[in-house]
C-alpha cells in the first residue's frame, strides 16, 4: 500500500478568535475548514497547527515528517520566529512542498523563498472574482472547469511584488476591473511551491468545492518524490580522469589517482 502524503495545515488563527464576523464564517478556524475536507481524501494524512500552539505547532519532528505544508497567515507574520522560518526554508530546499494561501504572500517564509517583499495593491469591497484556468492540462486543475467564480472576495491586483512564476495556472479578474496572477507555481531546490490567491477570512471561500479541489490537487502535486535523486555537493572527484592536480577545501593540491 503506498505511503500517504503527510499534510500539515498551518493557520495564524488570530482573526477567528478575535473578530466575530470571521468566527461566524470559520467557527473552528480556517485550518479546520481545510482539514475537514482534506481528511476525506484517502491519499492524505492531515494534521493542523497554529501560531498559538506550543512551538507554534511546528516542532522539529512535525517539520521533519511533513511532506506538504499549507500556510495561511495575514496579520501576525512577524510573530513567526526567524529560527522557525530558517528550518522551514531548509525543508523546502530539501523537498517539502508548500501551498501558500491568500495573504501568506506576506509571510517570512514566502518572502525568503521568493526573494521579494511580497504583496501589492488590494481592496476589500465584497466584489466578484473569476479565476480563469490558463493551464487546463496541469494536475492542479484536474476536475476544474474553465474558471472558478467566487461571489465575494478581497481584491489583490497586479502589478505586485510577487515574482513571475515558473508556470501561471490561474489569472484572476475582479469586478472592479483589476487582474492578478492567482495560481503560481515555483520550484526552489527540490521543493515545489504553489501560491493560490483566494481566501480572505471574512468570506466562505474555503467551503467552495472548486477551491478545495484545487488545494487537494496541489497537495498531491507538491508532494516530494518518494525516492529523491542523490545530489552530490561539495568538493568532488572528477568522473573522468584529469591530468594534473585538483585542490581540497583548503587550497592544497591533491593528485588524482
Amino acid at each position: 500500500m503506498p505511503t500517504k502524503i503527510r499534510v500539515t495545515v498551518w493557520n495564524e488563527f488570530y482573526h477567528e478568535q478575535h473578530l466575530d464576523m470571521v468566527k461566524e464564517v470559520y467557527p473552528e478556524g480556517i485550518h479546520r475548514a481545510l482539514a475537514n475536507y482534506l481528511e476525506k481524501v484517502e491519499e492524505l494524512e492531515v494534521s493542523t497547527a497554529t501560531l498559538y500552539d506550543p512551538e507554534h505547532g511546528l516542532p522539529d519532528l512535525v517539520i521533519e515528517q511533513t511532506d506538504v505544508l499549507i500556510w495561511w497567515a495575514h496579520m501576525k507574520h512577524e510573530e513567526v520566529p526567524d529560527e522557525l522560518t530558517d528550518k522551514l526554508y531548509r525543508r523546502v530546499i530539501e523537498g517539502m512542498g508548500v501551498i501558500f494561501l491568500h495573504s501568506a504572500s506576506g509571510s517570512k517564509l514566502f518572502k525568503r523563498l521568493m526573494g521579494t517583499s511580497g504583496g501589492g495593491k488590494w481592496r476589500e469591497a465584497h466584489e466578484r472574482e473569476r479565476l480563469w484556468v490558463l493551464k487546463p492540462g496541469h494536475p492542479i486543475v484536474d476536475g476544474i472547469g474553465e474558471y472558478i467564480e467566487l461571489p465575494n472576495e478581497e481584491m489583490y491586483g497586479d502589478p505586485s511584488n510577487i515574482p513571475e512564476p515558473d508556470e501561471l495556472i490561474f489569472m484572476s479578474w475582479f469586478e472592479g476591473g483589476e487582474v492578478m496572477r492567482s495560481g503560481n507555481v515555483y520550484t526552489r531546490g527540490r521543493g515545489k511551491i504553489f501560491y493560490f490567491r483566494p481566501g480572505h477570512e471574512e468570506y466562505p471561500t474555503y467551503y467552495n468545492k472548486d477551491v478545495l479541489k484545487v488545494i487537494e490537487n496541489a497537495a498531491r502535486w507538491a508532494a516530494p518524490s518518494i525516492t529523491p535523486p542523490t545530489v552530490t555537493t561539495g568538493n568532488v572527484r572528477s568522473i573522468e580522469p584529469i591530468k594534473g592536480y585538483i585542490r581540497d577545501g583548503m587550497g592544497n593540491p591533491i593528485k588524482q589517482e
